[in-house]
């Protein structure tokens, strides 16, 4: 099953934790850190962005606070991003538990890069990729839906 269009509001959110997570990593070193934030990503990305905990805490305590959004976008390119971060926050975990800390600090600074462009300007480098992708190399959930408005930038 697809997850639900969602505010593209709450992607922003999260890209905001994400990037106070990532920037703790690169000043702490910590591979403990890392890996919880990969499970952040494989929650979000493999389970649904219901699941995802950042996701979880804009919905309670964020959310209603805004009111209302103007608009909703496809959950896909936003998944598909969650999985681009996990793969890069599993890297960067390897690197730093494996003793290459160049390997995690590269690996980190660039999720953290992208994790900043979403947060404060909405480019959301995850999604452009898989909006960007062919269709059939695209994942497949259940169902895909194509996003509501692939002329406008991203704000997801």
């Amino acid at each position: 099953m697809s997850d639900p269009p969602v505010d593209p509001r709450g992607p922003r959110f999260a890209a905001w934790v994400t990037t106070a997570v990532l920037v703790a990593v690169l000043v702490s070193g910590s591979a403990l850190l890392l890996g919880a934030q990969a499970v952040v990503f494989a929650l979000g990305a493999f389970a649904g962005l219901r699941f995802s905990p950042y996701g979880v805490l804009y919905r309670a305590a964020v959310a209603p606070r805004l009111g209302p959004p103007t608009e909703r976008e496809d959950a896909s390119p936003v998944r598909f991003a969650q999985g681009v971060g996990f793969a890069f926050a599993v890297v960067g975990t390897a690197g730093y538990a494996l003793g290459a800390p160049v390997i995690g600090i590269v690996a980190t600074a660039m999720a953290l890069g992208a994790a900043i462009l979403n947060a404060a300007f909405g480019i959301c480098l995850g999604c452009e990729v898989y909006l960007r992708l062919p269709a059939r190399w695209r994942p497949q959930p259940s169902t895909v839906k194509a996003r509501n408005n692939p002329q406008r930038g991203a704000t997801a």
